[in-house]
């Protein structure tokens, strides 16, 4: 297979178009991709220099540019160098525009501005890193989203991931020597949502968790018997309570996190419908 230079050009931080780029080449096995990331292209200067870099490792051009001059000099040399160059959102956009009926703003990093939804997400991150591991339990009422599991279960960085989406979110490790605080099954406004997974793939992660701090391999930490007991403990408490239970086996961080945000929004939606029911 050939290699691919994969230029990504962008007039703001370039998260956006990585993550197109990201989600497009995970479709291909095995692709040997070279990318190079030019973020924040906003004068002719900058665009020049970058030029010189493309025509020296030519390949496949992908921007998110809304100045219409810097825009147009990068098509027009890639068109004389005869590479494709591709616009990542115009489809999208030139779909909107249509449909809402008016033209979009050219403001570079509009999406990034620091506006309501901004300060929300960094109160979000702050709020689920102070409640990390069963801390700050006295606050778990404010929280939108509890996650509850055994050690390794993927509640932080699944926790991490819905921060960043806006969401305060707590997570409480279940320990069957040390039971959770009370207030786990008298708060009312969070989503409480269990973490399970098989006891085989909780023993494989444990072991590379302990291996990964030069620990002893062969503790109650990984015994099977006792795994098996902790994971059976948590399900039986998830049950108890009626909780709703995602079983992480076999899903990503992204994907666990979208099972949670789809588990919020319906009880959101039903709770709208059934005032009676459980705040939000």
């Amino acid at each position: 297979m050939p290699r691919l230079h994969l230029h990504l050009l962008s007039d703001s931080t370039g998260e956006t178009l990585e993550m197109i780029a990201k989600a497009a080449l995970a479709q291909f096995e095995d692709a040997d991709v070279v990318r190079h990331f030019w973020p924040m292209v906003r004068s002719q200067q900058h665009l020049d220099r970058i030029l010189g870099e493309i025509s020296a490792n030519p390949g496949l051009v992908l921007f998110t540019l809304v100045n219409t001059e810097t825009r147009d000099r990068l098509e027009q040399r890639c068109a004389t160098l005869g590479l494709p160059c591709v616009a990542a959102l115009d489809a999208v956009t030139n779909a909107l525009e249509q449909q809402l009926g008016q033209e979009a703003q050219g403001r570079p990093g509009r999406q990034h501005m620091m506006d309501e939804a901004y300060f929300q997400r960094v109160d979000a991150i702050q709020f689920t890193i102070a409640h990390d591991d069963g801390v700050g339990w006295e606050n778990w009422e404010e929280a939108d989203i509890l996650l509850a599991g055994v050690s390794r279960s993927s509640k932080t960085p699944t926790s991490i991931y819905l921060a960043n989406r806006g969401y305060k979110v707590a997570n409480i490790p279940i320990v069957v020597e040390s039971p959770p605080p009370p207030t786990l099954y008298t708060v009312r406004r969070p989503l409480i949502v269990g973490l399970t997974t098989s006891p085989e793939r909780l023993i494989a992660v444990r072991r590379n968790r302990l291996l990964s701090l030069n620990q002893a391999p062969e503790t109650a930490y990984v015994d099977s018997e006792h795994v098996a007991r902790e994971v059976q403990y948590a399900r039986r408490m998830f049950a108890d309570n009626g909780w709703p239970v995602i079983d992480v086996s076999r899903r990503s961080i992204e994907e666990t996190a979208a099972a949670v945000i789809t588990l919020y929004n319906e009880r959101k939606v039903a709770g709208d419908a059934n005032p009676g029911m459980k705040a939000l």
